[in-house]
C-alpha cells in the first residue's frame, strides 16, 4: 500500500492559472482560520459534504475543475491496498462524504509544524476522525525558491517527502503525521500557495452533523457580503463562520 502518490500537471494551464487567480485575489483571503501551528499562515476554508457540493460550485465556479478532478474516487486510487486496485473497492468501503478544504498561503521562512489532519473532528462529534486522505494541489511554487517540502511519518518516522512543484497534485493517507519545511529564496515577498482538501468518510450519524457548506474566513462579515453582491445570482450563500 503506498503512503502517498503524486500527479505532475493535474489540471491544466490555463484552468490552474484561473484556479490561482481567483483563490489568491478573493475577499477571503486573511489570516488562517485554522488554529496552532498554522497560526503564521494565510488563507481561508470552506467546509462541505456532497449534498453542499452544488451550491459551493455555484458560489464559486472556479472551484469546479479543481473539485472534479480531485474527489474523483479514481484519483487517488493509488493509496488502496493492492487487492482492491487489482480487483475493485469492496462493496463495504464508504468513499469520502465530508471535505474541508482550505486555501494555505506561506510566506518564505514560514514552517507548518507536525501534525495530523483532524480538522472534521469536532463537528462530527468522531473523536479520532481522520481523513480517509489528503489532496494537496500546488498553485503557486515561487521561482528559485528552495525548501518548502512537505514530509510524511507514520509514529515519527519518516515515510517520505515531496519536493512542491507548481501544478502537482499529491495524495497521501489522512492517519499521516506531516509537516511542511519552510522555503527560501524567490522573488522579495513571494508567497507559497497550495490548496488542502482533507476528505473524510463518516457514517450517517456523524455525516448529519457536518454543515452541507459553510465559508471559513477571518476577513470578516463585510467580506463575505461583499462578494454576495457581486454574484446574487450564483445559488445559496452558504453558512460563514
Amino acid at each position: 500500500m503506498h503512503t502517498y502518490t503524486t500527479q505532475r500537471e493535474a489540471l491544466p494551464a490555463p484552468a490552474l492559472h484561473a484556479l490561482r487567480e481567483a483563490l489568491l485575489g478573493s475577499r477571503f483571503v486573511a489570516r488562517s482560520p485554522l488554529m496552532g501551528t498554522f497560526r503564521a499562515s494565510r488563507g481561508f476554508a470552506f467546509i462541505f459534504t456532497h449534498e453542499g457540493r452544488a451550491p459551493l460550485e455555484a458560489r464559486f465556479p472556479f472551484l469546479s475543475c479543481y473539485l472534479a478532478r480531485v474527489l474523483d474516487p479514481g484519483s487517488a486510487r493509488g493509496l488502496l491496498p493492492w487487492r482492491e486496485r487489482l480487483l475493485g473497492a469492496r462493496k463495504e468501503r464508504v468513499l469520502p462524504n465530508a471535505f474541508y478544504l482550505n486555501l494555505l498561503l506561506l510566506d518564505a521562512g514560514t514552517a507548518v509544524g507536525r501534525h495530523i489532519d483532524a480538522t472534521l473532528q469536532e463537528p462530527s462529534g468522531v473523536p479520532d476522525a481522520t481523513p480517509r486522505h489528503v489532496s494537496v494541489l500546488y498553485l503557486q511554487v515561487p521561482e528559485r525558491a528552495k525548501g518548502g517540502e512537505l514530509c510524511l511519518l507514520r509514529d515519527n518516522v519518516p515515510v517520505g517527502k515531496v519536493r512542491p512543484r507548481e501544478g502537482m497534485l499529491v495524495h497521501f493517507r489522512g492517519d499521516l503525521q506531516h509537516e511542511v519545511r519552510p522555503f527560501t529564496g524567490g522573488p522579495e515577498g513571494a508567497r507559497r500557495a497550495s490548496l488542502v482538501c482533507e476528505q473524510y468518510a463518516f457514517p450517517p450519524e456523524a455525516l448529519a452533523r457536518i454543515p452541507s457548506f459553510r465559508i471559513q474566513s477571518k476577513a470578516g462579515f463585510a467580506a463575505y457580503l461583499d462578494d454576495w453582491r457581486e454574484r446574487p445570482d450564483a445559488g445559496p450563500a452558504g453558512e460563514l463562520e
